[in-house]
């Protein structure tokens, strides 16, 4: 394996700014951890502001709904960001592609903060709300993939699982901020002032972090193993129709191991809070800390799986929280409807738990799948795409699922089919953690 293979080439190229590990990872981590701050925001203020203030003409059920629609706008925008940014990854680099995402993701958080409510502008107020989360679906479409593809491609051979598992952690820390920040405004402000103008702050926080986060971003490197493909002009020339030829088995294996934890993920948080407060009757804070504390465990353990694939491989730890996931759906509900809120904070806990064993050797095990010149846009597509089948409708499914059957047996059930799915393509697929980093398939032939 030559020194590029293994991420321990130059630490300073042409494309400037260092290429220490370290230094990558907490670039990705931030960046990765203000891209979803502002994807979750919007998620959270779905929940208990967006039906209310964008929709108020419809019942509580309703609005919800409709707000969780255009919450699954951005999941839909996700694929095509993942296609427009991965081809953009593949041919020009990862570096300038992640700069782009991070901007793209900020501006259009910042102006859902400034938007015009229903009641100042009628319908065109859900209209522009549904479009601007088009764009942050764009930008996180985009983001994902360069973020795992760097941290992978600039850390140890022996280290890709942990490596990689760093921008996942993004997640928790993203989710933690934007619960955070709605539950300390919540909690601090009258119901009427935070419905009037306090659930803008944090939206509009988010100008603030984004200068912080392109600052960050621009000191890194490109890519060593990116770099090396330019060398030998081994690019694609249309990297996701090259997937599409040589990798269809393991684009769709990526999609069916990702939509099991995505519907996990999406079910114990977002749909939580609202069976919480609309099913159960319990106050907006409980569901908000139980989502806090579950996020902030998950910063640990995301690491530790990642780093635990590493030892044991991805396969076996990505099936072993898989299971303990179907098994626990099935007493998470339960004690959600009659527990006290140590309680629920405890279902949630262990639910997010499950959800890190999965979730900490994913990155590696899709980015695993393609080879160098393939993997901005392989690794986005089957993360993207199993976006909109999995988290996109899961909490959309999950209410229509109650409101037909009555109990939330029927999530539960819903939870471990896919589950089974996940588990399925686990056992097709084949583990990455003692192969090159360069991938699965030769390179390419210099293109012309």
């Amino acid at each position: 394996m030559s020194s590029t293979d293994a991420g321990t080439g130059p630490r300073h190229g042409a494309a400037g700014g260092s290429r220490g590990p370290s230094t990558v990872i907490v670039a990705s981590l931030i960046g990765t951890s203000l891209e979803w701050y502002d994807f979750f925001l919007y998620s959270a203020a779905a929940a208990v502001v967006f039906n209310r203030l964008f929709f108020p003409n419809v019942s509580p059920v309703t609005g919800t709904l409709l707000a969780f629609s255009t919450a699954a706008v951005g999941f839909v925008a996700r694929p095509l960001g993942g296609i427009l940014f991965g081809h953009l990854g593949d041919r020009r680099g990862r570096k300038p592609v992640l700069v782009l995402t991070l901007l793209l993701m900020g501006t259009a958080t910042l102006l859902i903060g400034a938007l015009p409510t229903y009641a100042s502008i009628g319908v065109a107020a859900p209209v522009l709300l549904a479009v601007l989360r088009f764009l942050q679906g764009l930008g996180l479409g985009g983001e994902w993939g360069g973020a795992v593809v760097m941290t992978m491609e600039h850390g140890a051979p022996e280290r890709r699982g942990l490596s990689a598992s760093w921008p996942q952690v993004g997640v928790p820390m993203g989710n933690l901020l934007a619960a955070g920040a709605l539950g300390l405004l919540g909690a601090v402000l009258p119901e009427r002032a935070f419905l009037a103008w306090g659930w803008r702050i944090p939206f509009l926080l988010s100008g603030v972090l984004l200068l912080a986060g392109l600052w960050i971003r621009m000191t890194v490197a490109e890519s060593p193993l990116f770099a090396d493909v330019e060398r030998t002009g081994a690019k694609a020339k249309m990297p996701l129709v090259e997937v599409l030829r040589r990798h269809p088995r393991e684009l769709l294996i990526a999609m069916a191991a990702r939509i099991g934890t995505d519907v996990a993920f999406y079910t114990f948080t977002v749909y939580s809070l609202v069976y919480l407060t609309t099913t159960v009757g319990r106050p907006r804070s409980v569901g908000l800390t139980a989502v806090l504390v579950g996020s902030a465990v998950q910063l640990v353990l995301i690491p530790f799986f990642g780093g635990l694939s590493d030892r044991l491989g991805r396969r076996p730890v990505y099936a072993a929280g898989a299971v303990a996931a179907a098994a626990w759906c099935f007493a998470f509900f339960p004690l959600l409807s009659g527990g006290t809120t140590a309680v629920v904070v405890l279902a949630v806990v262990v639910a997010l738990a499950t959800h890190a064993a999965m979730y900490g050797p994913q990155a590696a095990f899709i980015a695993e799948l393609f080879p160098t010149e393939l993997r901005y846009s392989g690794a986005s597509m089957g993360y993207q795409l199993a976006g909109v089948l999995g988290g996109g409708i899961a909490p959309i499914v999950a209410i229509a699922l109650v409101r037909a059957f009555g109990t939330s047996l029927a999530v539960s059930v819903y939870l471990l089919a896919m589950m089974a799915l996940t588990l399925l393509a686990l056992a097709l697929a084949r583990e990455g953690a003692d192969r090159s980093a360069r991938g699965p398939s030769r390179m390419m032939a210099p293109s012309r």
